[in-house]
């Protein structure tokens, strides 16, 4: 969520009014010509990673991909919600002219936006962990199906989320002390959008690093008998991406919780000029985080780089379909079955002895 002044809203300033002078902006207009370049480049880069990831899905049929695309959609809603409707049209085209309304109509989808982009990134966690710590387990459950089935409600359940905040208080304006209510939503959302999903990540990444480092170490153990250990204890490219996407989000994410905790307890957006600049700058670099995954797709998948050079090209070649994973699986049980059945009967015809051939013959 990116606050931005913009003095619209009479009736809330009369209720909150205070002698207290405002803060000023210390960095003048650069938030406007981050925001700007930020909307510019990251948008499209979304796009193409979308249509990137849609092939890739399309063409592998793994779950994988799913998530991505989810991750990636949810990333755009993000940059325009935010970004676009919440700073460029409210804030600098509007200004004074946004109904109390409609100004808490778009603070409640910035939230739902922002819940769903971070948020859409724990089934991926989920999906990873399962894949290395329980691969027959991973072989069973995990397809595009699934997936998607499991994208739309958790993102159904992110978007709801936004709804209470509606009747989120807005920083720069409130010169007041922060009420019960304010507490509430402020400790809500910090929850939502930092501390839950980095405690998720926290486990399950720690549980992959260890499992991991558990299967090294056999590895190293049977190199020194002289045996070969069937499953690799290197880090894959798939769980480096998850690895760099959780961590790039804890770090970049961290800054702005700080300081609206900061902001409730020790000193308010409204009155420091400092807790002003923390707060634009945390904004900043929260934002970034919508845009740098097209980056890290970039340095750690090699089939990703590929799409991606397909689609700038404009090589619209055939995407070789495959058959759904759990598809796969029907036909392999299928198969196991008629060579169970098979090797049943050749049992049943198995010759028989001389002397219980003479009793049957009899």
């Amino acid at each position: 969520m990116i606050d931005w002044p913009n003095g619209t809203v009479l009736g809330q300033r009369d209720d909150e009014s205070s002698t207290q002078e405002r803060s000023e902006c210390v960095l003048a207009y650069i938030p406007v010509v981050y925001y700007s370049t930020l909307l510019c480049v990251g948008v499209p880069v979304n796009i193409l990673t979308l249509v990137a990831l849609y092939r890739l899905a399309v063409r592998t049929q793994k779950a994988l991909y799913v998530y991505l695309l989810a991750l990636t959609g949810s990333d755009i809603l993000s940059q325009l919600f935010i970004i676009f409707v919440g700073f460029l049209l409210e804030t600098a085209m509007f200004h004074q002219d946004v109904p109390l309304l409609l100004l808490r109509s778009v603070s409640m989808m910035e939230f739902s936006a922002n819940h769903a982009s971070i948020w859409a990134t724990v089934p991926l966690s989920v999906d990873r962990y399962v894949a290395l710590c329980h691969p027959l387990l991973h072989r069973q459950i995990s397809y595009p199906a699934r997936a998607r089935r499991i994208i739309a409600v958790v993102l159904t359940l992110a978007l709801t989320s936004g709804v209470p905040f509606f009747w989120w208080s807005d920083m720069w304006r409130v010169s007041r002390a922060p009420d019960s209510l304010d507490t509430a939503l402020i400790w809500t959302h910090v929850t939502i959008i930092y501390f839950l999903p980095c405690c998720i990540f926290l486990l399950l990444n720690s549980l992959i690093i260890l499992r991991l480092r558990k299967r090294q170490r056999q590895q190293m153990c049977q190199d020194k008998s002289g045996q070969q250990l069937a499953v690799p204890g290197k880090l894959g490219k798939t769980t480096a991406m998850l690895l760099a996407v959780t961590s790039v989000f804890a770090v970049l994410w961290a800054p702005r919780t700080a300081v609206v905790l900061y902001h409730l307890y020790v000193s308010s957006v409204h009155n420091d000029w400092r807790v002003h600049l923390a707060y634009d700058l945390a904004n900043m670099l929260a934002m970034l985080n919508t845009a740098v995954n097209f980056f890290l797709y970039c340095f750690v998948s090699k089939p990703f780089k590929a799409a991606v050079k397909d689609v700038l090209l404009f090589r619209w070649g055939p995407l070789h379909l495959r058959r759904p994973l759990h598809h796969q699986r029907t036909a392999a049980n299928a198969s196991n079955t008629c060579v169970s059945s098979s090797k049943h009967s050749q049992r049943e015809v198995t010759p028989l002895s001389p002397k219980r051939a003479d009793i049957k013959s009899c």
